[in-house]
């Protein structure tokens, strides 16, 4: 639909029309977003997230049973046979190697519901709102997911105190196992830019779940985070090696059992800082093209 003007002119003159988008016209005379207001209108949607998510209970559910089974299941299932150690002493034996394999799991698998919720939103018109807005095209994009922080902090924590229950000690201490937290959130914040521009290209929310668990799944089992990588064979051992998975799995390892900063730390911010510089214009700049 356009607008379309005419001026006047003499008779046996051609009149010259000028078309004109209204789309086009209300950006024109839309004032440039400042660095303050797009930070003011972000958190402003994180807290339309927070209150969806309060009138929503059944989304925590993956981030306060989820941690809780997967700490129990696997400690208990895979304690013995790992550590070489029968009984709880082979369970306590693990669980060194194993929590900071879940809370890495836990936050990745966490973060895929980000580009679900997205596309949700999409479908049912909310965004058409957003667009009419005068505010920043990031805005509604990343206050969701700056909400999810507190998904993910539920997450890493709740996985680190069942370990407490069931007799993990981290070495780190409490400022390793807080690094090692932050870490996971950070990742985890990083990695669904990815989901939530899966979320603005796939065609329904069912496409985006599917598409999500095929790419995060072989990356969050295909890694060191519940067995050593010296007991794989040759090339998987290779693939896990380099898997960005398998470098926050060690960092993780580094800061709550040994509360040490290690290069493994630096490689997982700098993957994540590149995930972010990637994926969140890409975002942006699908969300604008598809709403």
């Amino acid at each position: 639909m356009s607008t379309v003007t005419a001026s006047q002119t003499p008779p046996g003159v051609m009149a010259r029309t000028h078309v004109v988008d209204p789309a086009t016209a209300v950006a024109r005379a839309r004032p440039h977003t400042t660095l303050g207001e797009t930070v003011s209108q972000t958190l402003s949607m994180a807290w339309r997230a927070l209150k969806k998510m309060r009138r929503n209970p059944e989304q925590f559910f993956d981030v306060t049973l989820q941690p809780l089974l997967f700490t129990a299941m696997f400690a208990y299932i895979f304690g013995g046979a790992i550590s070489g150690i029968a009984g709880s002493a082979g369970v306590k034996a693990y669980l060194p190697l194993l929590i900071p394999g879940i809370v890495a799991q836990t936050v990745l698998t966490t973060c895929m519901a980000t580009g679900v919720q997205l596309r949700e939103d999409m479908e049912k018109g909310v965004f058409d709102r957003f667009k009419a807005l005068p505010i920043a095209r990031i805005a509604p994009l990343a206050g969701p997911m700056v909400a999810d922080l507190v998904r993910y902090l539920i997450a890493a924590g709740l996985t680190f105190a069942m370990g407490l229950i069931i007799g993990y000690r981290p070495g780190g201490g409490a400022a390793g196992v807080l690094g090692a937290i932050v870490l996971a959130i950070f990742t985890g914040w990083a990695i669904a830019w990815i989901f939530t521009f899966i979320g603005t290209v796939a065609r329904n929310a069912r496409s985006v779940q599917g598409i999500s668990m095929m790419i995060l799944f072989p990356l969050t089992f295909l890694s060191n985070a519940f067995v050593p990588v010296k007991t794989l064979p040759g090339a998987l051992a290779a693939f896990v090696r380099v898997n960005p998975v398998s470098h926050l799995v060690s960092a993780s390892r580094d800061l709550a059992n040994h509360g040490m900063i290690s290069g493994e730390v630096g490689w997982t911010l700098l993957a994540g800082l590149a995930v972010i510089a990637i994926f969140a214009p890409l975002s942006v700049y699908s969300y604008k093209r598809h709403i």
